[in-house]
């Protein structure tokens, strides 16, 4: 052991090796970074000698030769980007793993004007002096939904804990335990409240609150009565649930506010196209709520944000807090959220937003699309077989969790291969291609993926493959 800890070569050594010029040149990289990364693999190969777990040869060539080695796939990670485009086969729109809300082009090209430029993120071009950011998409909001005013903060947990610290603090806020919902990652509706310094009030039971139950627990202490939409989970059977109107109107005879969070939020009527029973944000806020608010890179179709709405009142408390600093979004995301109001306004969103286009494709056309696959690939592809079938999507992203969308997709078999070991070797591409099981078959949904997505799926079944 102590042989072999002597044969390590020292740093001065090593940056006279040629391969140390050689790694600099190929990677781009300083040579200072380039010894602060050789000093740490050669950390790692003295405690490995050190565990006795080193199992080349031992000779100081070979000690050489392994640093220089790992030297460059530790230099190869970092140049490869960790957040690469996938093509979603899953048939999940709104594939929370996966990015949720597929960008307009509308949207695209207005971030990328807005990164390379200087931008009026800050500055009123008719003053010539500061301006607001919530100026930006404000008056589209407000158009959308009716409210009197609107602002946007990085999600809509975020926007849920602003409302609460800034109007609830040290004071009550009336849910119904039925909606005391997990939002995913673990996070809480009531460990939120709680941090925000609210005072939850729980009434009525899991399955059943009636308006008396909110009607008995609010008394002088209470600021607000909350209605947690329970967009990610359905409770089927003997239920009972409160409605807008009649929560508003208790809210407003009580002198406290009354706030809808919707979670997904919809503006565009999934109903009339017979999916889900989602309510739209204008039908809740025409209906008496103070404030509601909801997610940006859902149903909405956007980037990610908190989209908050209602009295004017409410609203210029909320950006007068301090936490709207912590919270806002950059100009990208306002430019992104732009971009997709306007085509709500203009009568373009089932055309040009992905979410809605995709939500509201026909079978037909889904089938279309696998067929033109499926005729190609038999003829390009021999390695497998292809056969169209169809199945049911999910929405995804916690939203609608009990609606199946008719769609269609194409099975993938290979003779020698069992069905996770195709799904493994499409994921290995680059682009990765995300499929799923269906009836025991490897399965891509093509509710998800565009036509010029499908040679990149060809070009990943046609790799040679190493199992």
């Amino acid at each position: 052991m102590n042989r072999l800890m002597r044969m390590l070569p020292a740093v001065h050594v090593l940056q006279e090796h040629p391969k140390f010029n050689e790694w600099a040149q190929r990677f781009e990289i300083s040579e200072t970074f380039l010894t602060e990364e050789l000093r740490a693999e050669l950390q790692q190969l003295r405690e490995a000698l050190l565990a006795g777990t080193w199992k080349g040869e031992p000779t100081a060539e070979a000690l050489t030769a392994h640093l220089f080695e790992k030297l460059a796939e530790r230099l190869e990670s970092y140049r490869a980007n960790k957040l690469t485009p996938v093509i979603n086969g899953t048939g999940v729109v709104l594939h929370t793993n996966l990015g949720r809300a597929r960008l307009s082009d509308e949207a695209v090209q207005a971030v990328t004007r807005a990164a390379v430029n200087y931008s009026s993120l800050e500055f009123n071009r008719e003053t010539g002096k500061r301006g607001s950011r919530h100026d930006l998409v404000e008056p589209y909001v407000c158009r959308l939904t009716g409210a009197e005013a609107a602002m946007v903060v990085n999600n809509n947990a975020a926007a849920v804990f602003l409302v609460l610290s800034a109007l609830a603090s040290d004071r009550k806020v009336i849910v119904s335990r039925g909606q005391l919902v997990e939002i995913g990652g673990s996070f809480r509706v009531s460990s939120i409240m709680e941090e925000s310094g609210a005072l939850l009030v729980e009434v009525g039971t899991t399955n059943k609150t009636r308006l008396h139950d909110y009607e008995e627990a609010v008394d002088e202490e209470t600021a607000m009565i909350m209605k947690v939409h329970t967009s990610n989970f359905t409770i089927r059977g003997f239920t009972e649930t409160v409605d807008t109107a009649p929560l508003a109107k208790l809210a407003a005879d009580r002198e406290c506010v009354y706030y809808e969070d919707l979670g997904s939020g919809a503006i565009y009527d999934f109903r009339a196209e017979g999916i889900g029973k989602e309510p739209l944000v204008a039908e809740v806020l025409a209906k008496g709520a103070d404030l509601v608010s909801f997610s940006g890179d859902k149903l909405f179709g956007g980037p990610q944000a908190g989209i908050i709405a209602g009295k004017k009142q409410l609203i210029e408390r909320l950006k007068k807090h301090q936490l709207a600093r912590v919270l806002r979004v950059d100009k990208m995301t306002l430019a992104a959220l732009e971009a997709t109001m306007k085509a709500y306004l203009f009568g373009k969103a089932q055309t040009t937003i992905p979410v809605i286009r995709d939500m509201t494709a026909t079978v037909a056309d889904i089938r279309a699309r696998a067929e033109r696959f499926v005729s190609y690939a038999n003829r390009t592809v021999p390695a497998f077989r292809f056969a169209v079938r169809e199945e049911t999507s999910k929405v995804g992203g916690g939203t609608m969790p009990d609606v199946a969308l008719p769609t269609c997709g194409v099975t993938i078999v290979h003779p020698q291969w069992t069905t996770q070991m195709v799904l493994d070797h499409l994921r290995s591409h680059e682009p990765p291609v995300i499929g799923r099981v269906a009836s025991e078959k490897a399965f891509l949904d093509f509710r998800t993926i565009r036509e010029d997505e499908c040679e990149s799926v060809l070009s990943a079944l046609r790799e040679p493959v190493d199992q």
